[in-house]
């Protein structure tokens, strides 16, 4: 993934800040640290912790890193994993507002150790996540090292390109009003909540395909950074994290889809390069 030299970036979408360690916060679950681990990752590419995630109030996200004096160009996303993240966003926010009217740009959040979200206070455990009731995307950073080493990616920066990719889509299934089909339906193979899941990462690949039309980047995506999405996808899969935590598949709870439906349907974006063949509400997934 390589960002064009030349190319301006916009670091207003995206605030840096937050306060790490806050004492007293945690998960409000139980089960030992293998039901935590599992319900951590079910919620990895979730759409919002509130009622899961409490403790004492964190402060909101500060001033943080002042983005704007270092990321300006593509070469600073080349070179600055922060900026890299601004380029990405910009990138997203570019794309979308080309196929769906009335686009509304979206923030996102990098924060480190807790940040107040109008979906609750969130911890770093959690993951990236879309909180539609404010309409951000929130982002930890160590994350993806996290991916990397406890859960098996690849890694390498279009894995976060994926991530953040499938967090926008996220944002756009809110102002399409598609977040209400998955509404009390939110477990097993079949359910509204891995529907919408499989969607998001399908937008994800549709964006990905298009990027380079936006300017920022200066070529497509090679196979080598596809590979990287894919290894991220696979390695959240339901089946895949429930088989390495609990050692054995329970497909009444999934939330997400399997590590081989999440791979089908991001490639599906990606392929067709249409959000239109995104649907995974009808039929068979």
């Amino acid at each position: 993934m390589d960002f064009r030299d030349d190319a301006r970036l916009d670091s207003s979408q995206v605030e840096s800040g937050g306060r790490r360690g806050i004492p007293g916060g945690g998960l409000a679950v139980g089960g030992g640290a293998a039901g935590i681990i599992a319900l951590i990752v079910a919620l990895v590419f979730g759409i919002d912790p509130g009622g899961i995630v409490g403790g004492s109030d964190p402060a909101p996200v500060g001033p943080g890193t002042d983005l704007a004096a270092k990321c300006k160009t593509g070469q600073d996303a080349d070179q600055n994993e922060e900026c890299r993240v601004v380029g990405v966003v910009n990138s997203i926010q570019d794309y979308w507002p080309t196929v769906v009217q009335g686009y509304q740009p979206a923030k996102t959040v990098m924060f480190s150790g807790q940040v107040n979200t109008a979906c609750g206070a969130a911890d770093a455990s959690v993951g990236p996540f879309y909180c539609p009731a404010d309409q951000k995307v929130y982002l930890d950073l160590s994350f993806f090292d996290e991916l990397r080493t406890r859960f098996g990616a690849e890694g390498g920066p279009f894995a976060q390109a994926y991530v953040i990719g499938h967090e926008y889509g996220h944002h756009v299934q809110n102002l399409l009003g598609t977040n209400a089909k998955a509404q009390g339906d939110r477990q097993g193979a079949q359910s509204g909540s891995v529907r919408l899941e499989l969607q998001a990462d399908c937008y994800s690949g549709a964006w990905a395909k298009n990027a380079y039309k936006t300017g920022l980047f200066e070529k497509p995506f090679t196979q080598q950074d596809i590979q990287q999405a894919l290894s991220a996808a696979s390695a959240v899969g339901d089946d895949s994290i429930q088989e390495r935590t609990q050692g054995r598949v329970n497909p009444d709870a999934f939330t997400h889809g399997t590590s081989a439906q999440r791979v089908k349907w991001f490639t599906t974006g990606y392929e067709s390069g249409d959000p239109n063949r995104c649907d995974t509400f009808s039929g068979s997934i």
